[in-house]
């Protein structure tokens, strides 16, 4: 594990820098489900004040009968949503072999929780130079988290962000629970920013609000938002997901935090 550092390596994604002063903002839906859903949710995204979209063409689920993405057919939506928005996008990879067709199309890879420990996945991604951004696993320590990363690294890629999303406990009351510990020990133990995804980590929309600040405070480089323009129609996880209105009255609060302890909502030119 790391020794204790006091800076935070900046991933430059575009205009974008995750690790800097500045809170970056993630926001979009669990999965494209068609061109007309993304494209809506992607122009209430950057409304909302988001600097990166998200969007899940390839999607691994407990039940083999849920929804699993469109696959393929969604790498042409998303790269004409990209285009159209001029927003850089972030999407999961769930196998070595999808590298080749997504390599061109999104800018970020995210690395589900179900694959962080997929150590040939891992250091695939690091042979290509596009920021990996690494989910903990629901049933990993800080330190296999860590080490997760470190395979990225080793293969040559140190775009590195980590992502906490919420471990398995023996809580109900909601989805996962939110190690925002985890948070702070990994800026004072790694050079890796660290962002936080309220809404995988809780499963409640009603909680992201109070979980995106408490997430701020505890030292948090950014947010990954699930929202979709109509979160009753969702295909997947519409119980955990906002709409644009709410992102942005969301973004707003966390703005108003931001300013209070010298991390302000990244602005671009």
């Amino acid at each position: 594990m790391r020794s204790m550092t006091k800076s935070t390596r900046q991933i430059q994604i575009g205009q974008v820098t995750i690790g800097g002063p500045a809170i970056a903002i993630i926001a979009g839906p669990c999965s494209i489900e068609s061109e007309a859903q993304f494209l809506e949710a992607a122009s209430q995204a950057k409304k909302a004040g988001a600097h990166l979209l998200r969007g899940g063409i390839y999607k691994l689920r407990t039940h083999p009968q849920s929804f699993q993405g469109l696959g393929d057919p969604a790498l042409a939506i998303a790269e004409s949503v990209r285009k159209k928005l001029g927003m850089p996008l972030v999407s999961e990879i769930t196998d070595p072999r999808q590298i080749e067709g997504m390599i061109s199309i999104i800018d970020v890879f995210q690395v589900g929780t179900r694959n962080m420990y997929n150590y040939p996945l891992l250091k695939e991604l690091g042979k290509t130079s596009k920021p990996v951004l690494l989910k903990r696993s629901f049933s990993a320590s800080i330190e296999e988290w860590l080490l997760a990363a470190e395979y990225i690294e080793s293969s040559g890629n140190p775009n590195v962000i980590l992502c906490e999303r919420g471990i398995r406990t023996f809580e109900r009351a909601t989805r996962n629970t939110l190690d925002l510990s985890a948070v702070a020990f990994v800026k004072q133990h790694s050079t890796l920013p660290v962002i936080v995804d309220p809404s995988h980590a809780t499963g409640r929309r009603d909680l992201i609000e109070p979980m995106s600040l408490a997430a701020i405070a505890a030292g948090a480089d950014g947010l990954l938002i699930e929202m979709h323009p109509n979160a009753a129609a969702s295909l997947s996880d519409g119980h955990q997901a906002i709409d644009g209105e709410d992102l942005a009255r969301i973004l707003s609060r966390v703005e108003k935090l931001g300013q209070a302890i010298d991390r302000p909502i990244l602005r671009l030119a």
